[in-house]
């Protein structure tokens, strides 16, 4: 099984990915939780490059053609074999973060970046993408709570953030067997309830 997780940047996906991450080997379930971009030595050399606050020169096509290398890279290295030998595969982030990123927030053409998206991952379709849905202003909020430094991709403004917002949100209306939406401003424990019931319904069908 094949599981991704999205949102806007402080939504708390990382932390549900890694929760859900926890709770499968708990079960003794075999999973695996990466993170995009990265989860290679060469994806993490992108990511890198994608995140330097210095690198404000970067246009969104460069950054999606990047994304999309490294994504490449982690589909065909890592999550391909894993799910061969029956692991779950746990994603913080896939190409929905590039569609609504770089397509809904950077301008770059819808239909372009879906078809750069299929070849960078073969066709391969997540079985479930948990979207935490929470709202620019909101996202903004807990950035500031935390108090540390943004990397170059947090640091957008809040009109870039509610185009991406946006784009979440048509992404998951056209693809609503595939996504999970779940409220944001619920508690980190109803939020990880609400996923682990609904993996436990995929892993027993």
């Amino acid at each position: 099984m094949f599981i991704t997780f999205e949102g806007l940047d402080f939504s708390g996906k990382s932390t549900q990915a890694k929760l859900l991450g926890d709770y499968l080997s708990s079960l003794k379930i075999k999973n695996i939780l990466l993170r995009e971009p990265g989860g290679t030595t060469i994806s993490e050399k992108v990511r890198e490059i994608i995140l330097d606050r210095e690198h404000i020169e970067m246009t969104p096509l460069t950054e999606f053609m990047l994304f999309s290398a490294s994504r490449s890279q982690l589909v065909s290295q890592i999550i391909k074999p894993h799910l061969k030998k029956g692991h779950v595969v746990i994603c913080d982030r896939y190409y929905d973060s590039s569609t609504a990123y770089q397509s809904y927030g950077g301008s770059l053409e819808l239909k372009a970046v879906k078809e750069v998206n299929e070849i960078a991952t073969g066709g391969l379709k997540p079985d479930i993408t948990f979207l935490i849905d929470i709202s620019p202003i909101k996202a903004f909020e807990r950035a500031n709570l935390r108090g540390n430094a943004k990397d170059r991709m947090e640091n957008k403004n809040l009109k870039f953030y509610n185009k991406v917002y946006k784009g979440f949100r048509d992404i998951a209306n056209k693809n609503k067997k595939r996504f999970v939406v779940i409220n944001g401003s619920l508690t980190i424990g109803q939020i990880h309830t609400i996923i682990t019931e609904t993996v436990n319904k995929k892993l027993k069908s």
